[in-house]
């Protein structure tokens, strides 16, 4: 079984590889496929959605794959399979299934909250019990995870709130934001390496070792504090849906190659513990709060207010305003200087993030000096 891990985190290395800015993403495609959870990604197009979901299954060996973009115009049958005619002349309506959803294993809908009342009905049923009732028949669905994508999240008049609380894991998906990712994107880096594989079977014995993975109490006291937390800022995440978490949890340390959920894997919940997108950033900070460390959570303020300082910077390049940013860099230095003092043991990082506090502060030094060098 140790084999099949490093095959999971072979596949994790390939993808992060070719599709770059797509770590989280990846990683959630996998936590969701481990725990049989589906996952929905919310972008503009162009984004890789699609292609990343179809990689996906073609490293599957034995997998079955149905991917589909939804209209209001898309019919049943497209998605579920034709009417088969000779029993229809008996008077029963039976959908030809073959290489449609009810038979695939891993399924990617596009523009999922575009589909007919017709068809996001079906769906409520086949995501959260795996079924299709074809005609007169229940059919089991061998479905593992269902990815579905939009351009944006819906409406809260449109009455797509069930639809939208069957995927417990939710991300955001964007354009490559760092020069030289997008530069290795328009050359094409990764996309000729051969992507490794893992059968089918495979992938369903690290499904049943998932659930082996133990959570210990220390982890359920922390969720515990999360959902308080969470009920007194007006959140409420279901009963059933923090039931759910249970299983992302588990596969996010069986990615790690651990058999017991950790605290800090508690942080990936930010993906699953709010109700709308409203409350993204504030299930964010709860779930950090609750579930990092203090370097971390120290690192992670420190790292945003300097981001913050220097974005302003852009906005307001006065000599005035650049030497009050300074300050305020400094700030954030000695910050880094006291957890350094506290905890000797995280050395390398916080030296790391010394170091880029010192760049901050010369480009933010060099900016001032440039007029009067000319």
């Amino acid at each position: 079984m140790s084999n099949n891990l490093e095959k999971l985190k072979e596949i994790k290395h390939a993808l992060n590889t070719k599709y770059l800015e797509r770590e989280t993403q990846i990683e959630g495609m996998l936590v969701a496929l481990l725990a049989k959870e589906h996952l929905l990604l919310v972008g503009p197009p162009g984004t890789a959605k699609s292609a990343l979901s179809n990689e996906l299954s073609n490293m599957i060996e034995g997998a079955s794959y149905f991917q589909w973009l939804l209209t209001k115009y898309t019919t049943p049958d497209e998605v579920f399979g034709g009417i088969m005619l000779k029993e229809m002349e008996q008077g029963i309506y039976r959908h030809n299934t073959a290489s449609k959803m009810p038979e695939a294993h891993l399924v990617f809908l596009d523009e999922i909250f575009k589909g007919s009342s017709e068809i996001l009905n079906s769906l409520l049923k086949a995501i959260n019990e795996r079924t299709f009732e074809n005609g007169p028949d229940e059919m089991a669905m061998p479905l593992m995870t269902l990815v579905g994508a939009s351009n944006e999240y819906p409406e809260e008049d449109e009455g797509l709130e069930a639809l939208f609380d069957r995927f417990l894991l939710r991300f955001e998906v964007d354009y490559i934001k760092d020069r030289q990712n997008l530069i290795s994107m328009m050359k094409g880096t990764g996309k000729g390496q051969n992507m490794p594989t893992i059968t089918l079977e495979e992938l369903e014995g690290l499904q049943f070792l998932r659930e082996m993975v133990d959570i210990p109490e220390n982890v359920y006291e922390t969720l515990a504090d999360i959902w308080e937390e969470l009920k007194d800022e007006g959140i409420h995440p279901s009963d059933r849906r923090l039931q759910r978490s249970y299983s992302a949890l588990q596969a996010k340390a069986l990615i790690e190659q651990r058999q017991i959920v950790e605290v800090k894997d508690i942080l990936f919940l930010e993906h699953a513990l709010w109700e709308n997108a409203d409350q993204r950033e504030q299930v964010r900070d709860i779930v950090r709060h609750h579930a990092q460390d203090a370097v971390a959570h120290a690192l992670e303020a420190v790292a945003e207010d300097a981001k913050d300082i220097m974005d302003g910077r852009d906005k307001d390049s006065s000599t005035e305003y650049v030497l009050e940013a300074t300050q305020k860099m400094k700030s954030l230095a000695n910050e880094i200087s006291n957890l350094k003092t506290k905890y000797p043991e995280r050395g390398d990082e916080l030296e790391a993030a010394h170091e880029e506090l010192k760049r901050n502060l010369d480009e933010l030094t060099n900016s001032v000096l440039e007029p009067i060098e000319r």
